[in-house]
């Protein structure tokens, strides 16, 4: 877990899912419904959202919270998804981590923990 700063804004989360299904995380709409998901699970408030279809497959994404942000890259020809969450409010990272792992049934998921802020 992250060391405390002495002026901490938030968290921030990066997710390694590896072993994911090809299939979840190829298109837009299939990789945008999970991560909505995920942000509704954690009790985020949600502000809009934006996601590219790169071609032939994979998907890059952003979904806006009042408390920061989640963002996700896929590489479905590997089975990899890059995701993270930075967040300054109340919400749960670990069930948007763990909804997320469900919707792209990830075989392995890495996480680390850094502390926003600085040391005064």
């Amino acid at each position: 877990m992250a060391e405390k700063r002495e002026r901490e804004f938030g968290k921030h989360y990066l997710v390694e899912f590896t072993g994911c299904d090809p299939g979840k995380m190829k298109f837009v709409d299939d990789v945008r419904e999970a991560l909505l998901e995920s942000a509704r699970v954690s009790g985020a408030t949600i502000l809009g959202s934006h996601f590219h279809q790169f071609e032939p497959h994979g998907v890059t994404g952003m979904v806006f919270i009042a408390e920061s942000h989640f963002s996700i890259h896929t590489w479905p020809e590997d089975g990899y998804a890059a995701f993270d969450i930075l967040t300054c409010g109340v919400m749960d990272p670990e069930r948007a981590i763990g909804s997320l792992s469900k919707s792209l049934e990830a075989g392995k998921v890495e996480i680390r923990v850094f502390s926003r802020g600085f040391d005064a």
